[in-house]
């Protein structure tokens, strides 16, 4: 049966790593926090997912509004010529 040895270098760098990360990743929530305790409160009764979208048919996009005058234009020719 095999010893283990004491800690290698390799064990401290990875744990010297480890909390190097959890540092960064603790500022970088509390930035995060800051940053939405800063924002002024959305007004009441308003969900901001759907703030500004309007009711009823949208209008087409423009990939669209390219295949409508592309079958538009073949209508008409299929029309004029028979």
């Amino acid at each position: 049966m095999a010893t283990r040895g004491r800690p290698t270098q390799q064990k401290r760098q990875r744990e010297r790593a480890r909390q190097e990360q959890r540092k960064i990743k603790d500022a970088r929530r509390q930035e995060a926090k800051e940053r939405r305790e800063s924002m002024p409160a959305p007004p009441a009764g308003v969900d901001p997912d759907l703030e500004g979208i309007v009711a009823g048919p949208q209008p087409l996009s423009e990939w669209q509004e390219e295949g409508l005058a592309t079958f538009e234009d073949s209508d008409k020719d299929s029309a004029t010529d028979g």
